[in-house]
Protein backbone atom coordinates (compact mmCIF):
# COMPACT_ATOMS: atom_id res chain seq x y z
CA UNK A 1 0.00 0.00 0.00
CA UNK A 2 1.41 3.13 -1.09
CA UNK A 3 1.94 5.33 2.72
CA UNK A 4 3.14 9.03 2.48
CA UNK A 5 6.65 9.30 3.43
CA UNK A 6 8.00 10.01 6.23
CA UNK A 7 9.71 13.43 4.88
CA UNK A 8 6.33 14.15 4.33
CA UNK A 9 5.98 14.14 0.41
CA UNK A 10 2.77 12.86 -0.93
CA UNK A 11 2.05 9.15 -2.21
CA UNK A 12 3.88 7.69 -4.94
CA UNK A 13 -0.07 7.59 -6.48
CA UNK A 14 -1.04 10.67 -5.85
CA UNK A 15 -2.79 12.28 -8.85
CA UNK A 16 -4.57 15.04 -10.24
CA UNK A 17 -8.85 14.24 -10.58
CA UNK A 18 -11.37 16.15 -12.36
CA UNK A 19 -11.00 19.62 -12.98
CA UNK A 20 -14.24 22.52 -13.44
CA UNK A 21 -14.78 25.48 -15.21
CA UNK A 22 -16.84 28.19 -14.69
CA UNK A 23 -18.97 28.98 -18.41
CA UNK A 24 -21.37 31.04 -19.59
CA UNK A 25 -22.24 29.40 -22.46
CA UNK A 26 -22.72 25.59 -21.11
CA UNK A 27 -24.01 24.15 -24.86
CA UNK A 28 -21.46 25.88 -26.31
CA UNK A 29 -18.44 24.42 -23.82
CA UNK A 30 -19.92 20.63 -23.89
CA UNK A 31 -20.01 20.70 -27.31
CA UNK A 32 -16.12 21.88 -27.75
CA UNK A 33 -15.05 19.71 -25.43
CA UNK A 34 -16.56 17.06 -27.02
CA UNK A 35 -15.82 17.04 -30.64
CA UNK A 36 -12.59 18.85 -30.43
CA UNK A 37 -11.14 17.70 -27.45
CA UNK A 38 -12.99 14.55 -27.62
CA UNK A 39 -14.36 13.48 -24.22
CA UNK A 40 -17.72 12.05 -23.36
CA UNK A 41 -20.52 13.66 -22.02
CA UNK A 42 -21.33 11.46 -18.68
CA UNK A 43 -24.04 13.16 -17.50
CA UNK A 44 -25.84 16.74 -18.41
CA UNK A 45 -27.93 19.13 -16.54
CA UNK A 46 -29.69 22.45 -16.53
CA UNK A 47 -26.39 24.20 -15.27
CA UNK A 48 -23.61 21.33 -15.22
CA UNK A 49 -22.25 18.80 -17.95
CA UNK A 50 -19.78 15.94 -16.64
CA UNK A 51 -17.53 14.80 -19.36
CA UNK A 52 -14.90 11.77 -19.46
CA UNK A 53 -13.34 9.05 -20.93
CA UNK A 54 -14.96 5.35 -20.47
CA UNK A 55 -16.69 6.24 -17.50
CA UNK A 56 -14.15 8.10 -15.39
CA UNK A 57 -15.26 11.76 -15.48
CA UNK A 58 -12.14 14.61 -16.11
CA UNK A 59 -14.04 18.03 -16.83
CA UNK A 60 -16.94 19.77 -14.70
CA UNK A 61 -18.39 22.58 -16.78
CA UNK A 62 -20.64 24.48 -14.48
CA UNK A 63 -22.71 27.26 -15.86
CA UNK A 64 -23.05 30.90 -14.57
CA UNK A 65 -24.87 33.22 -17.82
CA UNK A 66 -23.70 36.00 -15.28
CA UNK A 67 -19.99 35.55 -14.63
CA UNK A 68 -18.21 38.17 -15.94
CA UNK A 69 -14.74 37.31 -18.10
CA UNK A 70 -11.87 36.53 -15.91
CA UNK A 71 -10.01 39.93 -15.46
CA UNK A 72 -6.77 40.32 -16.95
CA UNK A 73 -4.78 40.88 -13.80
CA UNK A 74 -6.63 38.08 -12.19
CA UNK A 75 -4.88 34.15 -11.21
CA UNK A 76 -6.46 31.36 -12.39
CA UNK A 77 -6.02 28.51 -15.30
CA UNK A 78 -3.02 28.42 -17.16
CA UNK A 79 -4.41 25.04 -18.86
CA UNK A 80 -5.84 21.76 -18.34
CA UNK A 81 -3.57 19.01 -19.45
CA UNK A 82 -5.28 15.92 -20.88
CA UNK A 83 -2.95 13.28 -21.05
CA UNK A 84 -3.66 10.39 -23.53
CA UNK A 85 -1.83 7.42 -23.59
CA UNK A 86 -0.20 7.31 -26.93
CA UNK A 87 1.12 9.09 -30.18
CA UNK A 88 -1.66 7.84 -32.18
CA UNK A 89 -4.40 9.08 -29.32
CA UNK A 90 -1.98 12.64 -29.73
CA UNK A 91 -2.57 12.59 -33.70
CA UNK A 92 -5.90 11.39 -33.73
CA UNK A 93 -6.28 14.90 -31.43
CA UNK A 94 -3.71 16.89 -33.24
CA UNK A 95 -6.47 15.97 -36.62
CA UNK A 96 -9.55 16.96 -34.55
CA UNK A 97 -8.18 20.77 -33.54
CA UNK A 98 -7.04 21.43 -37.40
CA UNK A 99 -10.10 19.98 -38.92
CA UNK A 100 -12.56 21.78 -36.29
CA UNK A 101 -10.58 24.36 -34.49
CA UNK A 102 -7.02 26.08 -34.32
CA UNK A 103 -4.03 24.82 -32.70
CA UNK A 104 -2.10 27.40 -30.93
CA UNK A 105 1.10 26.44 -30.08
CA UNK A 106 3.38 22.11 -30.25
CA UNK A 107 6.26 21.39 -28.21
CA UNK A 108 8.77 18.59 -27.13
CA UNK A 109 9.15 18.86 -23.48
CA UNK A 110 12.36 16.54 -23.03
CA UNK A 111 9.26 14.51 -20.84
CA UNK A 112 6.39 14.75 -23.06
CA UNK A 113 5.17 16.09 -26.53
CA UNK A 114 2.08 18.50 -26.35
CA UNK A 115 -0.40 20.03 -28.25
CA UNK A 116 -1.85 23.61 -27.18
CA UNK A 117 -5.16 25.58 -28.01
CA UNK A 118 -7.75 27.35 -26.18
CA UNK A 119 -11.56 26.60 -25.50
CA UNK A 120 -14.14 28.83 -27.03
CA UNK A 121 -14.16 30.90 -23.56
CA UNK A 122 -10.71 31.17 -23.57
CA UNK A 123 -9.34 28.78 -21.11
CA UNK A 124 -5.93 26.75 -22.09
CA UNK A 125 -6.22 23.42 -23.09
CA UNK A 126 -2.61 21.19 -23.33
CA UNK A 127 -3.53 17.80 -24.86
CA UNK A 128 -0.36 15.24 -24.54
CA UNK A 129 1.77 12.07 -24.31
CA UNK A 130 4.93 11.20 -21.90
CA UNK A 131 7.72 9.99 -23.35
CA UNK A 132 8.47 6.88 -21.14
CA UNK A 133 10.52 7.98 -18.02
CA UNK A 134 13.77 5.87 -18.39
CA UNK A 135 14.44 8.54 -20.74
CA UNK A 136 13.09 11.44 -18.86
CA UNK A 137 16.32 14.28 -18.64
CA UNK A 138 17.27 14.57 -15.14
CA UNK A 139 18.83 17.66 -13.53
CA UNK A 140 22.10 16.82 -11.52
CA UNK A 141 19.89 17.96 -8.31
CA UNK A 142 17.53 15.06 -8.65
CA UNK A 143 14.98 16.77 -10.36
CA UNK A 144 13.64 16.75 -14.03
CA UNK A 145 15.26 18.80 -16.82
CA UNK A 146 12.05 20.10 -18.64
CA UNK A 147 12.89 22.33 -21.65
CA UNK A 148 10.63 23.58 -24.93
CA UNK A 149 11.75 22.90 -28.44
CA UNK A 150 9.61 23.14 -31.86
CA UNK A 151 7.71 19.36 -31.72
CA UNK A 152 7.95 17.84 -35.20
CA UNK A 153 4.57 17.25 -36.08
CA UNK A 154 4.64 15.24 -38.89
CA UNK A 155 5.13 11.85 -36.73
CA UNK A 156 2.03 13.10 -34.46
CA UNK A 157 0.10 13.59 -38.02
CA UNK A 158 1.55 9.56 -39.44
CA UNK A 159 0.49 8.08 -36.36
CA UNK A 160 -2.91 9.43 -36.49
CA UNK A 161 -5.79 6.21 -36.49
CA UNK A 162 -8.97 8.51 -37.14
CA UNK A 163 -10.28 8.60 -33.58
CA UNK A 164 -13.22 10.84 -32.48
CA UNK A 165 -13.19 10.19 -29.01
CA UNK A 166 -10.29 10.25 -26.66
CA UNK A 167 -9.93 6.54 -25.30
CA UNK A 168 -9.86 5.06 -21.82
CA UNK A 169 -6.55 5.95 -20.16
CA UNK A 170 -6.80 9.46 -21.00
CA UNK A 171 -6.73 11.31 -17.10
CA UNK A 172 -5.78 15.13 -16.46
CA UNK A 173 -2.26 14.56 -16.07
CA UNK A 174 -1.61 18.08 -14.82
CA UNK A 175 -3.22 21.42 -13.88
CA UNK A 176 -1.01 24.83 -14.70
CA UNK A 177 -1.67 27.95 -12.71
CA UNK A 178 -1.39 31.51 -13.37
CA UNK A 179 -0.28 32.55 -9.69
CA UNK A 180 0.56 35.88 -8.00
CA UNK A 181 3.30 34.60 -5.96
CA UNK A 182 5.26 31.69 -6.32
CA UNK A 183 6.60 31.93 -2.65
CA UNK A 184 2.66 31.20 -1.78
CA UNK A 185 2.62 28.90 -4.33
CA UNK A 186 5.73 27.11 -2.89
CA UNK A 187 4.68 27.46 0.83
CA UNK A 188 1.09 25.81 0.09
CA UNK A 189 1.90 23.09 -2.60
CA UNK A 190 5.28 21.83 -1.04
CA UNK A 191 4.98 22.74 2.31
CA UNK A 192 1.45 22.03 3.17
CA UNK A 193 0.44 19.71 0.98
CA UNK A 194 3.53 17.74 0.57
CA UNK A 195 4.49 17.55 -3.81
CA UNK A 196 8.01 17.78 -4.18
CA UNK A 197 9.14 20.53 -6.83
CA UNK A 198 10.45 18.31 -9.99
CA UNK A 199 11.44 21.39 -11.98
CA UNK A 200 12.24 25.29 -12.02
CA UNK A 201 12.61 27.57 -15.00
CA UNK A 202 12.29 31.26 -14.87
CA UNK A 203 9.03 32.43 -12.74
CA UNK A 204 7.51 29.20 -12.81
CA UNK A 205 7.81 26.24 -10.52
CA UNK A 206 6.89 22.65 -11.39
CA UNK A 207 5.61 20.14 -8.77
CA UNK A 208 4.85 16.37 -8.67
CA UNK A 209 3.77 13.11 -6.13
CA UNK A 210 5.56 10.09 -7.08
CA UNK A 211 8.68 10.94 -9.44
CA UNK A 212 6.37 12.52 -11.73
CA UNK A 213 7.38 15.40 -14.28
CA UNK A 214 4.66 17.45 -12.30
CA UNK A 215 1.40 17.23 -11.26
CA UNK A 216 0.34 21.40 -10.61
CA UNK A 217 2.80 24.23 -12.13
CA UNK A 218 2.72 27.54 -11.70
CA UNK A 219 3.94 31.02 -12.97
CA UNK A 220 4.07 34.90 -12.96
CA UNK A 221 4.88 35.05 -16.51
CA UNK A 222 1.90 37.11 -17.15
CA UNK A 223 2.35 39.34 -13.71
CA UNK A 224 -1.18 38.32 -12.24
CA UNK A 225 -1.82 40.14 -9.24
CA UNK A 226 -5.23 39.86 -8.05
CA UNK A 227 -7.53 36.52 -6.85
CA UNK A 228 -9.13 34.21 -9.15
CA UNK A 229 -12.51 35.59 -10.55
CA UNK A 230 -15.08 35.40 -12.85
CA UNK A 231 -15.16 32.99 -15.65
CA UNK A 232 -12.53 30.22 -16.28
CA UNK A 233 -11.28 28.03 -13.50
CA UNK A 234 -13.79 26.52 -10.56
CA UNK A 235 -12.18 24.04 -9.04
CA UNK A 236 -9.31 21.20 -9.79
CA UNK A 237 -8.95 17.57 -7.36
CA UNK A 238 -6.04 16.19 -5.92
CA UNK A 239 -6.62 12.57 -5.28
CA UNK A 240 -4.36 10.38 -2.63
CA UNK A 241 -4.42 6.59 -3.01
CA UNK A 242 -5.57 5.94 1.09
CA UNK A 243 -7.02 7.34 4.20
CA UNK A 244 -4.07 8.30 6.02
CA UNK A 245 -2.41 10.52 3.42
CA UNK A 246 -5.73 12.49 3.02
CA UNK A 247 -5.90 13.10 7.45
CA UNK A 248 -2.42 14.27 7.12
CA UNK A 249 -2.76 16.92 4.36
CA UNK A 250 -5.78 18.04 6.52
CA UNK A 251 -3.93 17.98 9.88
CA UNK A 252 -1.15 20.69 7.98
CA UNK A 253 -3.92 22.97 6.60
CA UNK A 254 -5.49 23.06 10.36
CA UNK A 255 -2.28 24.50 11.63
CA UNK A 256 -1.75 26.71 8.35
CA UNK A 257 -3.37 29.94 7.42
CA UNK A 258 -6.19 28.05 4.99
CA UNK A 259 -9.62 26.54 6.19
CA UNK A 260 -10.72 23.14 4.78
CA UNK A 261 -14.17 22.85 4.15
CA UNK A 262 -16.28 19.43 4.33
CA UNK A 263 -17.29 17.93 1.19
CA UNK A 264 -19.20 14.52 0.99
CA UNK A 265 -16.22 12.69 0.17
CA UNK A 266 -13.11 14.94 1.13
CA UNK A 267 -12.49 18.47 1.74
CA UNK A 268 -11.87 22.09 -0.36
CA UNK A 269 -9.63 24.57 0.45
CA UNK A 270 -9.06 28.16 -1.41
CA UNK A 271 -5.59 28.64 -1.58
CA UNK A 272 -3.24 30.64 -2.64
CA UNK A 273 -5.34 33.28 -5.23
CA UNK A 274 -8.69 31.58 -3.71
CA UNK A 275 -7.76 28.95 -6.34
CA UNK A 276 -10.28 26.00 -4.79
CA UNK A 277 -8.95 22.33 -4.12
CA UNK A 278 -10.29 19.57 -3.54
CA UNK A 279 -8.87 16.66 -1.56
CA UNK A 280 -10.04 13.08 -1.36
CA UNK A 281 -9.05 9.22 -1.39
CA UNK A 282 -9.05 7.55 -4.48
CA UNK A 283 -12.35 5.35 -5.18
Amino acid sequence: MATQSDSGALPQDTRIGRTALRVTDLAEMTEFYRTIVGLTVLRQAETTAVLGVAETPLLVLERDEDAADRHRSAAGLFHNAFRVPSREELGDALARLRDGWQLSGASDHGVSEALYSTDPEGNGIEIYRDFPRSEWPNDPNGGIRMVTRPLDLGPIEAAAAGASELPAGTDIGHVHLEVSSLGAFRDFYVDTVGFEIRATVPDAVFVAAGGYHHHVAGNTWNHRTEPVNGSGLSWFEVIVPEPAALETIRERIATGQYTATELNDGFAVAGPDEVEVRFRVAS
